[in-house]
């Protein structure tokens, strides 16, 4: 059994587990009550709560109801059914710390576009109105709260009764196991992997979802669809659509690879993507910007070049380990560094680091067109309130850290290569700054 180690030091560790225990299912409400009924105004809740204090906050929580329950049950089994039922190509994951392989299936587009047609047509063809879950947005984020921290318990006790590979394993702290996870790989039976579904096929499905919802809603709303909603829904969609292109490669990420299914990984992904990630679109819903053909296209083009530069940092490195550093980064033959490690079961592997093409600029520039790419479909609400960019800010923060814990698992991982990967790469996101 493979024991978790943490990247932050104890204190750090505790500190920031139990605020985000705390601290991020109130967020949620709040952050929707603002959005939707505070016009988007932080002074307008602030006030609110200063008037009414901790009982104001209660009223404004909204409970779960019967319709929030059935929308969140439609949806996560006709995506639990479509990640099951739809044909798609076998891939392998990347060797595990314990020399486990996962298995995959790669059907992410087809559910993908099967998703959004099916959406799209009970709108059309007038069998369910997708207004209805904007309206019902409180509600279902609220039982998403509850739902979901239930779903972490099952995740916790399921890790310590019958793990589902030798890629688990506890701490001793009971705080710890449940916010980091117990399990690399869980999965419900052989097939259904439970991070896939957590991660792709439910969180990164409701940003699509939720997208499209929000402009739907203004358009009922208003009677048309303001090009700020447009500029805004058109990038969100492209984002989610390079997501599941390249969802493949996503397993061989950190949150698949390293990060266990613990309160972190699954709660984030069925309640902070939903809520947080979306909350731009929310917002311009009831506060339609008129930007104007030209400067929208402006924002629309930044938006998709910012999106294509991070598939490509991701296609380059992709396509320099499948050929095993036999292929061309930018018209020439890679610079690369290879590196030895050792697993935790005492076989020796060699893995190549890419130290040319985007990753020859900094070791995690493919996060600096993400964090652009955010920004710019949040832009198209202007600046009249802070809220809206809550998300840039979030994601900014969010992928530093993740920078430098990735840079630290590396380190302790490769030793002496990874110092001279750093010598050769020297930045660590933003070339010649960071």
């Amino acid at each position: 059994m493979a024991e978790t180690k943490t990247v932050h030091s104890p204190l750090v560790t505790y500190f920031s587990m139990l605020s985000l225990l705390t601290l991020c299912p109130p967020f949620v409400i709040l952050l929707w009550y603002t959005m939707v009924h505070a016009d988007g105004s932080v002074c307008q809740t602030w006030d609110y709560l200063k008037q009414h204090g901790l009982q104001g906050f209660i009223n404004i929580w909204p409970r779960p109801t019967a319709i929030a329950w059935k929308i969140i049950a439609c949806y996560a089994a006709f995506e639990a059914a479509l990640q099951l039922l739809l044909p798609g190509k076998e891939v392998k994951g990347p060797i595990s710390p314990e020399g486990n392989r996962p298995v995959y299936k790669a059907n992410g587009v087809a559910a993908y576009v099967v998703t959004l047609v099916t959406y799209l047509s009970l709108w059309w063809f007038g069998i369910f109105n997708p207004s209805i879950v904007y309206d019902n947005l409180g509600e279902i984020f609220s039982a998403l709260i509850f739902g979901s921290l239930v779903f972490c318990v099952f995740l916790y006790i399921k890790g310590h009764l019958a793990p589902s590979s030798t890629d688990s394993g506890s701490s001793g702290n009971m705080i710890i196991d449940f916010y980091w996870g117990l399990e690399l790989y869980p999965r419900i039976g052989k097939n259904f992997d439970i991070k896939v579904f957590t991660n792709c096929r439910f969180g990164m499905m409701s940003w699509a979802v939720l997208a499209l919802t929000y402009c739907i809603k203004q358009y009922e709303q208003n009677g048309k669809v303001a090009d700020s909603m447009l500029v805004n829904t058109i990038l969100m969609l492209v984002y989610v659509t390079k997501f599941f292109w390249w969802e493949a490669g996503y397993w061989n990420t950190m949150d698949i690879a390293h990060d266990r299914a613990g309160f972190y990984i699954c709660w984030g992904c069925l309640v902070w993507v939903p809520s947080v990630y979306t909350s731009p679109g929310m917002y311009l819903v009831n506060h339609p910007v008129n930007l104007g053909l030209q400067l929208a296209l402006y924002i629309l083009a930044a938006g998709i070049l910012s999106i294509y530069v991070n598939y490509d940092c991701d296609r380059q490195r992709q396509e320099f380990r499948r050929t095993n550093g036999k292929c061309l980064v930018w018209g020439r033959a890679p610079s690369k560094i290879v590196a030895s490690y050792t697993t935790t079961s005492g076989q020796t592997k060699i893995s190549l680091l890419l130290t040319s093409g985007w990753w020859g600029l900094s070791r995690h520039f493919h996060y600096v067109p993400e964090i652009l790419a955010a920004f710019f479909w949040t832009v198209p609400a202007l600046f009249n309130h802070f809220l809206p960019y809550f998300y840039v800010i979030f994601l900014t923060i969010l992928l530093f850290d993740r920078a430098k814990r990735d840079d630290d698992r590396c380190r302790s991982k490769y030793g002496k290569y990874w110092k001279l990967y750093c010598e050769k790469v020297r930045y660590r996101i933003v070339p010649g700054i960071y």
